[in-house]
């Protein structure tokens, strides 16, 4: 079992959050049920406004300190998932043909991001529907990525087109 510096509340999940020093490493979806932190260390407080924030306006960019540990191929990947804005999500192959690369590749990378929300993935969908979301093809995680995807379609930018 995974252990975590904090678990959070979100409105379709938990969120469990592992920091190296002061930076967020890792934000897992954890099932609704998953008891939350009774009280916030130092690192985990900011992490907590910041997804307040995003839960109250889904165009909010998160300012927090966090470390990505992955490939250059995965780091070249999340860094273009950064730049899509919310309730503008694009395809696998958009952001592949963006990138000079291959779409399966670019939905390992996504699968394997170690920060969703934060640096958000769930804007990826494939070309004739949802696509997967953190390795997964079913079940929650898909849930969640559906809940995503119809909370930032509400964002103020995406209403006023």
């Amino acid at each position: 079992m995974q252990t975590y510096d904090a678990i959070l509340p979100a409105p379709m999940c938990r969120l469990g959050a592992r920091f190296d020093g002061d930076a967020l490493t890792r934000l897992d979806f954890l099932p609704l049920d998953t008891p939350v932190s009774k009280q916030l260390d130092a690192r985990a407080e900011p992490l907590a406004c910041e997804l307040a924030a995003y839960w109250s306006d889904p165009t909010h960019v998160f300012d927090l300190r966090f470390a990505l540990a992955g490939t250059p191929f995965q780091q070249r990947v999340w860094q273009a998932l950064r730049a899509i804005p919310p309730g503008q999500p694009t395809t696998y192959g958009a952001l592949a043909k963006q990138l000079g690369t291959a779409a399966r590749a670019v939905g390992q990378a996504c699968g394997s991001n170690p920060l969703p929300i934060l640096v958000p993935c769930h804007r990826v969908v494939a070309a004739h529907g949802l696509g997967g979301f953190m390795h997964a093809a079913a079940g929650a995680p898909l849930d969640v990525k559906t809940w995503l995807l119809a909370h930032e379609q509400h964002a103020p930018d995406h209403d006023d087109r």
